[in-house]
């Protein structure tokens, strides 16, 4: 059943065109990989499905819901694009305590498992700045995962992670999908699109250039 569909979507940021003419429908319980050079769309598309962004032409629809008219972004989602950004002077778990406390969908105890489930420890006391990369990227996705949101979307979820970290990350994408979740990654490491990816698209000048057969 699909739960992402674009239709015919443009987005202009002055004279450049950072997605042109995307038409695209992702269906519930898959893996979707989206892969490119720097600069090729691949944030700009995600933070369009996000409602981060408003296309200048076109429609998104998520859920059935068309954002920027039904609703302003998606009822059941987990972000992560670029850098991670929380508040320097919290715990871990403070951070996702007040992101938390937007929807009130979770306890204290489900943040927890969710820290947990990144290999981190809900009660380390050190504030967020002094986290290396790798807890950052870590949180981030803890983040994303901890209120299991119906749609996750992750760009470049193994960055800055060691070679555990990626096995993790890879393990909780897995995770999601047997849930029934819909997980969109975009990553420059070739295993994790080749590793998880049920369905691959390539991006080059805000264009979808193609799209694979399904690799499971």
């Amino acid at each position: 059943m699909s739960i992402i569909q674009l239709i015919n979507v443009s987005k202009n940021i002055g004279k450049s065109v950072v997605l042109n003419h995307i038409n695209l429908e992702l269906d519930e319980g898959r893996v979707y990989a989206f892969y490119g050079s720097n600069g090729s769309g691949k944030s700009m598309l995600f933070r369009a499905i996000s409602g981060l962004i408003k296309p200048s032409t076109g429609e998104i629809i998520v859920q059935g819901k068309t954002l920027h008219k039904d609703c302003s972004f998606p009822e059941s989602i987990g972000v992560i694009i670029e850098s991670p950004g929380f508040w320097d002077s919290y715990t871990g778990f403070d951070n996702l305590k007040m992101l938390a406390s937007i929807k009130n969908k979770i306890t204290a105890e489900d943040i927890c498992k969710a820290i947990n489930r990144v290999g981190l420890n809900p009660n380390d006391p050190r504030k967020f700045k002094k986290y290396s990369l790798g807890m950052k990227q870590r949180l981030a996705i803890a983040q994303a995962v901890m209120e299991k949101p119906d749609i996750l979307i992750l760009d470049e979820p193994t960055n800055a992670l060691d070679e555990d970290g990626i096995d993790l990350v890879r393990q909780i994408i897995r995770e999601e999908k047997a849930r029934g979740g819909t997980v969109l990654i975009a990553s420059h490491n070739k295993e994790d699109v080749e590793l998880l990816a049920d369905h691959k698209f390539r991006m080059k000048n805000g264009q979808l250039l193609n799209e694979s057969e399904d690799a499971k």
